[in-house]
């Protein structure tokens, strides 16, 4: 191939003889001849393979921390292996003592495997599996029931303690109690002191209550200490409650012994055991692995690992048990309810990245084909010229893609590298590729028939889109397991690209539409730019029609944007209608069998700012209906039929008029009027009558007054319930005054409710003490207060569902940065073409300012035509691909499954998108095109 640089020139003639003319190197003279653009292109180069290196990577960090942080909300005790035996030592098998419980927990620790041992090593010891009763009198007892504590023996226990009174426990005498020590939480709670020797109950009539002394009072150092989690309350008094319909409240509490008392501890109670609890290292964990760790851990409870560790440490009734199984189902089912949020967003950003490298390959074809027509007329090959760009393009393209790759390494750590290196290289070979193929097409003759291959390849665009939304329609996403459902993630995208072909059909005829009806109007500006516009000027001596590049570009960031934001939209609607579904309104408050929500609170409470509508209720699920086949159990709700009805339609649960509840004397004989479900009408038959059987064994008369099928105090859709009214129903059964639940709609605030339910309801127990040892705000056990704000919050509380809506958003905003950029690649292609003519109107009287408005004529309105296009396929794609989405585990609820279409969703990112695009383009006609237009006119025009 011959060039410019291959032609010998004669020396000078101070050269010396003989010396050989040698040329000058074509990559050195192309750099020099244009360093702007070969920066550009470093740039350009260095930005996309960032972005290519960097997603995958954050994706990785995203998925591994989303599953770390998820585990560490669950606690220590559910994210840990717990292992227990039968303590030995009383059936002729060996003898449990302090050192075998070291070695045995060294074997069952060096067998976790990939699960690895968390920070602080295993927590174990023995302890007794049932209580004992004290009976000493003078010690707390909040309903009369007596303080149970258990004996504990933990390895490790004077590092996470110090003596605080007394003497660490020591060995016991022969037949004397056993000395124990208790935390000073236990000592102020129950009323023990130092010294004390505790009496316990006996089981039964042959059995010897053992004996406690108390020696030595101890402080915990650290409450949220992982080492006592799953312990039983060895660092406080728990309350605990007994059972049976009128559970009784009991402070439940743990002597600390020393390694000599097992056999104490075996006497203590029947069924003392070992334990050993492996804290998991949750930081250690990997999302990829998720799947071979939950098999190794399958082995490890159950599996090989659990039969060879019974044998390793001769406990053949070693069982081994966690909570990690089904934490790990149900992290791998968040991932993948994530997955379509975390992949759509940069999916998006690499089809507009694409886009970019094209336009990008393009304009610097158009810039030198003067030069590439010159090299092919001299004799150039097609291999020489492809060879040269090559080489030109890898000193400008490959040390930023290495240096990118480099740098998203560095900042974005993780374990995994291959899918980042492999987009990495993938887009720095498209960069590098991408002119020299350009260039190649020159040497290749041109063929007829373009029109048709160009409609048979949007053809098969729409067939292949076709195809996957019917295939996501008909089969639903991926299901869980499988990873992300690529299919899922390509369809909207296809969509897109279908979108934005029809519109470049479109857009000539809709601008030449508008350019004919300007032309009616005065001036010339708007007709002369919507004219440009539909006939297009993106190349040299411009094009026949519009460039689709940056059409399409934008309109694959405001579809991936506003079908994502939709997906976002949805699960915050739905989260929080499931939230008010929960809570049976905006607020509640449920109190404990015996307790009754008084009237002072019912008042307080619904003067409330922000409180719309409130109700005490008293409801119930003991009430049966009878009848001649039979008593039917129901769910009994007695309310204010206004303000119950308010809360009714404000929920959209069972709505109902109140005026069907009007009427009812109230005497022994007239019927009260009452809402029946559904399904309870239809069991009892016709009839207008029904006779109820309360709680306390009283009868009512009720009146069938009309059917719903649901109700905002029960949960759930199919149940047996009746609604009656208050005032009637309570001046036949008093008791029914007595209301266990408030209902309110409106904005109340959960601390002031709390705080009232403190002074007007739990007053002057004994067991709000541990209410009150806990803070201002706690509350006595039996007692919930719960707004539908606070429960949206804990929905949401999802560090994966946070961490896929920051990534997408941030995808979102990249792929809007590269249309624009795509964008004001086409201006800088046309230029050259726009910068002669405005000269040349210039000439003939065109003011400065005109000629801005004519460059915002001509490239504003493609840009408003492909974000409108573009929302209107995010709209499209949400109803296409909608049903088969189910946003119950982003959500936190069951809903019903389905997207559902929202215009607000779509019209934020839409609007969003084309306003930066439109200041981009402002920007630079406002920048360059008057410093081009003033260049031109000094050169003068030399096309």
């Amino acid at each position: 191939m011959t060039s410019p640089a291959d032609t010998a020139a004669p020396r000078p003639a101070d050269s010396g003889p003989g010396a050989a003319h040698r040329p000058a190197a074509w990559v050195r003279t192309r750099l020099r001849a244009a360093p702007l653009a070969a920066l550009l292109a470093a740039v350009l180069a260095f930005g996309t393979v960032f972005l290519a290196a960097a997603f995958p990577r954050l994706l990785d960090r995203t998925a591994d921390q989303g599953l770390r942080d998820f585990l560490h909300d669950r606690g220590p005790a559910a994210t840990s292996i717990l292992a227990t035996a039968d303590l030995g030592g009383d059936a002729g098998g060996p003898v449990d003592n302090a050192e075998r419980l070291d070695s045995d927990a060294a074997r069952l620790a060096a067998r976790t495997g990939l699960l690895g041992v968390g920070p602080g090593g295993p927590v174990y010891g023995a302890r007794s599996v049932k209580p004992r009763l004290l009976t000493n009198p003078g010690l707390a007892r909040p309903d009369d029931a007596d303080p149970a504590m258990d004996l504990l023996y933990v390895q490790g226990l004077r590092d996470h303690v110090t003596l605080a009174e007394g003497n660490w426990p020591g060995t016991p005498a022969k037949d004397g109690p056993v000395p124990i020590a208790i935390s000073r939480g236990v000592a102020e709670t129950v009323g023990i002191h130092l010294g004390d020797i505790l009496k316990t109950a006996s089981a039964t009539a042959d059995d010897t209550a053992p004996l406690a002394q108390v020696v030595g009072i101890v402080e915990v150092a650290d409450l949220n200490d992982p080492y006592w989690s799953d312990l039983p309350c060895p660092d406080r008094a728990c309350l605990n409650f007994t059972s049976g319909k009128r559970p009784a409240a009991y402070w439940h509490s743990a002597g600390l012994v020393d390694a000599s008392a097992f056999d104490r501890i075996r006497t203590w109670q029947t069924g003392a055991q070992d334990f050993w609890r492996l804290p998991v290292d949750v930081d250690g964990l990997r999302a990829d692995r998720l799947h071979e760790t939950g098999l190794e851990l399958s082995s490890f409870l159950t599996g090989d690992t659990a039969n060879a560790l019974a044998n390793a440490t001769e406990r053949p009734g070693l069982r081994i048990t966690s909570q990690l199984p089904t934490l790990f189902e149900r992290a791998t089912a968040r991932q993948e309810a994530a997955a379509p949020l975390s992949s759509i967003g940069p999916a998006g950003l690499a089809g507009v990245g694409v886009v970019v490298l094209c336009l990008a390959a393009a304009l610097a074809g158009d810039r030198r084909i003067a030069e590439l027509r010159l090299l092919q007329a001299r004799g150039g090959s097609r291999a020489g010229v492809v060879r040269r760009l090559l080489a030109e393009g890898a000193v400008t393209v490959l040390p930023a893609a290495a240096l990118a790759t480099a740098l998203a390494f560095l900042l974005l750590p993780t374990p995994r590298w291959g899918g980042a290196a492999l987009a990495a290289t993938a887009v720095a070979l498209f960069s590098l590729l991408a002119l020299p193929l350009r260039a190649a097409r020159l040497w290749s003759r041109p063929r007829p028939g373009r029109a048709r291959r160009r409609v048979v390849g949007e053809l098969a665009v729409l067939g292949l889109t076709i195809a996957a939304v019917a295939e996501v329609r008909r089969r639903g996403v991926a299901p869980v397991g499988e990873g992300a459902d690529p299919l899922l993630v390509a369809a909207p995208l296809l969509l897109a690209l279908t979108g934005g072909l029809l519109l470049a059909r479109l857009q000539p005829l809709l601008l030449g539409t508008l350019a004919r009806a300007s032309a009616r109007r005065p001036g010339a500006i708007g007709f002369l730019g919507l004219a440009r516009a539909a006939r297009g000027s993106g190349g040299p001596g411009g094009g026949q029609r519009p460039s689709v590049l940056p059409l399409l570009a934008l309109l694959l960031a405001v579809t991936t944007a506003g079908f994502g934001a939709t997906i976002l939209g949805a699960v915050d609607t739905a989260r929080t209608g499931a939230a008010r579904l929960s809570v049976g309104g905006d607020a509640s408050v449920v109190v404990p069998v015996g307790v009754a929500v008084s009237s002072g609170f019912a008042d307080a409470a619904g003067a409330l700012p922000g409180v719309r509508a409130s109700a005490r209720i008293w409801a119930d699920t003991e009430v049966f209906v009878l009848g001649g086949s039979g008593a039917v159990r129901v769910f009994a709700v007695v309310a204010d039929p206004t303000a119950y009805a308010e809360i009714s339609r404000s929920l959209g649960r069972g709505a109902f008029d109140p005026a069907a509840l009007s009427g009812g004397t109230g005497g022994p004989d007239a019927p009260v009027p009452a809402l029946l479900s559904t399904e309870l009408a239809e069991r009892l038959g016709p009839g207008a009558n029904h006779r109820l059987r309360l709680p306390n064994g009283g009868e009512l008369l009720v009146g069938n007054a009309g059917t719903v099928d649901s109700t905002p105090a029960l949960q759930g859709d199919g149940r047996l319930f009746v609604v009656l009214p208050a005032a009637p129903a309570i001046a036949v059964a008093p008791e029914l005054d007595r209301a266990n639940l408030w209902l309110a709609t409106g904005s109340a605030d959960e601390g002031e409710l709390r705080k009232l339910v403190r002074e007007k309801i739990a007053t002057g127990t004994e067991r709000d003490a541990e209410a009150a040892a806990a803070g201002p705000d706690a509350l006595p056990a039996g007692y919930t207060v719960r707004t539908s704000v606070g429960v949206t919050a804990e929905l949401g509380d999802d560090p994966l569902q946070r961490s896929a809506g920051r990534l997408f958003w941030t995808a979102v905003l990249g792929a809007g940065s590269l249309a624009l950029l795509a964008v004001l690649l086409t201006l800088v292609r046309a230029a050259p073409e726009r910068t002669a003519l405005l000269a040349r109107l210039r000439t003939m009287g065109l003011r400065p300012r005109q000629g801005l408005t004519l460059i915002l004529v001509e490239t504003l309105p493609q840009t408003l035509v492909a974000a409108v296009g573009g929302g209107l396929v995010a709209l499209g794609a949400v109803a296409l691909l909608g049903p088969s989405f189910d946003l119950s585990i982003l959500v936190g609820a069951d809903i019903a499954p389905g997207l559902p279409v929202s215009v607000p969703a779509v019209l934020l990112p839409t609007v969003g998108l084309a306003a930066l695009v439109s200041a981009g383009i402002v920007a630079e006609a406002l920048i360059a095109g008057r410093r081009q237009i003033t260049t031109e006119l000094r050169a003068g025009d030399q096309r």
